[in-house]
């Protein structure tokens, strides 16, 4: 009797399944130098204890990229371990920060189902929780991905989509309301230095509509996509197996090019530091190693909260390889340019 796992296929998915995810992990400093050195992050309030303080937070918290990644790559192996490709995301909401010290687990429940036309494969979709030791919801969010089918032949479950219907399954929001977003507790952004965050700008000095270029570039390479991807022990076949792909080629996990163009955009966004949601993100067209990253910004809305001195900006993160026209997203039909690697729509916490 085989021991080994090969992972679900698409027909293996029951809409209404909840699958707990193993492998829990503490998260220490480790995490935090290693990605800060993958991409660089830059935002004071995650790397300085003493920043943090004088925003009311005990000490920095953990980066809240690395809580998505750390939860997201706990699901891989019952989720896109077969997986083409990842698709997209919604309803994403952070609701408490997470320390270094505590444990994070994560269980997915399957809330739609959808076979694609030349039925060798099909979309699954999931809603995700990330919990911590004392069981307190971190992380929750929706995604989708396209998983193979162990054999074209077998039935395919009856098709559901979240967004089509809403008896069945909790329909997407477009967005998350400004209202709900969650203010981690006793933040205070009365005293926030804009000198030693890096930039003057704060949450009145952004108007929704304007666009802003994040001028720099990163180079994707193939040791540090592979290094980032274990790092958060995702373990799909497709980043690592260059056989998994008739072109041969390695595809670059969609989460590695979030936090390059997260990274990227400390140029322009220094004080959006801290994101609460995640409204929607789709992962365009596939990156591969040697592909230049750049970025660009649509300031899409602007909110109030009750916290002292903490506004919340909408924020729309377009992530494109080099050589895409300047601030392009789709062409006259609609349809998302080539050069389109990343369409992410997120509230980000900014100071007053």
């Amino acid at each position: 009797m085989t021991k080994t796992n090969p992972g679900r296929f698409f027909e293996d998915y029951r809409l209404g399944q909840v699958i707990t995810h193993a492998v829990p992990r503490t998260i220490s400093g480790g995490e935090r130098a290693l990605y800060h050195a993958l991409y660089p992050a830059r935002g004071a309030l995650h790397s300085s204890d003493a920043f943090a303080r004088a925003c009311g937070l005990p000490a920095a918290p953990i980066d809240d990229l690395i809580v998505f990644h750390l939860i997201f790559g706990k699901t891989v192996p019952d989720i896109s371990l077969n997986a083409v490709a990842n698709l997209g995301y919604a309803e994403g909401r952070w609701l408490a920060p997470v320390w270094p010290g505590d444990t994070l687990r994560s269980e997915s429940e399957v809330i739609g189902l959808k076979e694609n036309s030349n039925g060798k494969s099909g979309v699954v979709y999931v809603r995700t929780r990330g919990l911590n030791q004392r069981g307190e919801v971190v992380l929750t969010y929706v995604r989708w991905v396209m998983v193979k089918k162990r054999d074209p032949s077998a039935a395919a479950p009856a098709t559901v989509v979240p967004s089509l219907v809403p008896s069945l399954v909790p329909s997407l929001v477009p967005a998350v309301a400004a209202a709900d977003l969650v203010v981690p507790p006793g933040l205070d952004f009365t005293r926030w230095d804009t000198v030693l965050a890096g930039e003057p700008h704060r949450w009145g000095d952004y108007e929704p509509g304007e666009k802003i270029d994040h001028v720099d570039g990163v180079t994707v390479e193939e040791t540090e996509h592979m290094l980032a991807t274990r790092l958060w022990q995702n373990t799909a076949k497709v980043h690592f197996d260059a056989t998994q792909r008739e072109d041969g080629r390695r595809l670059i996990y969609g989460g590695h090019v979030i936090s390059l163009a997260r990274t990227l955009s400390f140029n322009g966004l220094a004080n959006a530091q801290m994101i609460v949601a995640l409204n929607s993100g789709v992962h365009v067209n596939p990156c591969f190693a040697g592909d230049t990253v750049r970025a660009w910004s649509e300031v899409l809305d602007r909110a109030e909260t009750a916290a002292p001195g903490v506004g919340a900006l909408r924020l729309r993160l377009v992530a494109v390889k080099h050589g895409s026209p300047h601030f392009a997203l789709k062409d006259a039909a609609g349809k998302y340019l080539p050069g389109v690697l990343l369409d992410l729509d997120y509230w980000a916490l900014v100071p007053r």
